[in-house]
């Protein structure tokens, strides 16, 4: 039997991307799967195909070839409910019986509200919201397709990410564009406790690392973040810093986003998450460096790098 050698991307957005450009550094075969099957900037040599991830024959034939499979694609967040476990299980389905491994781009929600407790891997699956019982589901059924040798699986979570790419975030758009101007960054929540943030670049490296180590599979891992214990007016400061303008933040408490909400789908699922902002929140990431020898990038260099690329695409501003 041939050796299957092709890295699979589902999904095209900043996870994927950052995926993708750690793969391209290492000069491996890659093919991004998408509904469109369309990317801004695509690199040379990289592969894009229109595919229904939610159709497993789709899966099993987008993947045939697959050493590892990433998967970082995902609903709108107000449909997370009702629409991510389904893509799930398809994934899954069409994966089921492949020599393919399953790396799964995940986040923190399943643990709940820890009342300020350090997130590490081996806490409960206590959520309360909506989405975060969601994604505790899913991180079950992906570990229990592992553990009964349906497909091997791996899962990397990260905190709330900035970087190349990312605009859809609470510290995307809203942060990096105004600063970039001058004006006020706007963060959510309290601004003096600590809020760990993930670049998306770590977050693609450590994925691949994953897909690479036998070690990994059957386990969640907490990827790398540089300065876990930053607070956002800390990122602020250092931001405002790398752009060159005086700092000015402006802050989102619970009832403004629940207004917010009335309005703006995205806002009105971000209110049962507060409690992330109203409280410290710090993702303890210690196990992966340890385990897996890999440093997050210095926060100032990926400063550095999030606020160049902010600066290469006005468009946004």
């Amino acid at each position: 039997m041939m050796t299957a050698t092709t890295h699979v991307i589902f999904g095209t957005g900043p996870l994927g991307r950052a995926v993708m450009n750690e793969l391209v550094r290492r000069g491996e075969r890659i093919r991004m799967v998408s509904r469109s099957g369309q990317m801004a900037e695509i690199p040379e040599g990289v592969a894009i195909v229109a595919g229904d991830l939610y159709n497993a024959d789709c899966v099993r034939e987008v993947t045939q070839d697959a050493a590892v499979v990433y998967q970082c694609a995902q609903p709108h967040y107000w449909e997370w409910p009702e629409k991510f476990p389904p893509l799930q299980a398809a994934i899954i389905a069409g994966l089921t019986g492949s020599q393919a491994r399953l790396v799964i781009g995940d986040n923190t929600y399943m643990y709940g509200d820890t009342r300020g407790q350090p997130l590490t891997e081996d806490l409960p699956y206590a959520a309360h919201t909506r989405k975060g019982k969601t994604r505790a589901t899913m991180s079950q059924a992906a570990l229990e397709a592992h553990a009964t040798g349906h497909v091997a699986v791996t899962i990397g979570r990260g905190s709330d990410f900035f970087g190349p790419w990312v605009t859809d975030s609470t510290f995307g758009e809203r942060v990096f564009s105004p600063a970039l101007q001058g004006k006020a960054a706007s963060f959510v929540g309290k601004l003096d406790l600590p809020h760990t943030a993930t670049y998306i670049e770590d977050f693609g490296r450590a994925l691949v690392i994953l897909g690479e180590h036998d070690e990994a599979l059957g386990k969640a891992w907490h990827v790398p973040s540089d300065r876990p214990e930053m607070t956002q007016r800390q990122f602020a400061q250092l931001l405002y810093a790398t752009v060159g303008h005086p700092i000015k933040v402006s802050s989102v408490n619970k009832p403004m986003m629940a207004l917010a909400g009335l309005f703006i789908p995205g806002a009105r699922e971000t209110v049962e998450m507060m409690y992330e902002f109203e409280q410290p929140f710090v993702v303890d990431t210690s196990r992966f460096a340890q385990t897996f020898e890999m440093q997050a990038t210095p926060l100032a260099e990926a400063m550095e790098a999030t606020v160049a690329w902010y600066r290469g695409h006005p468009q946004l501003r």
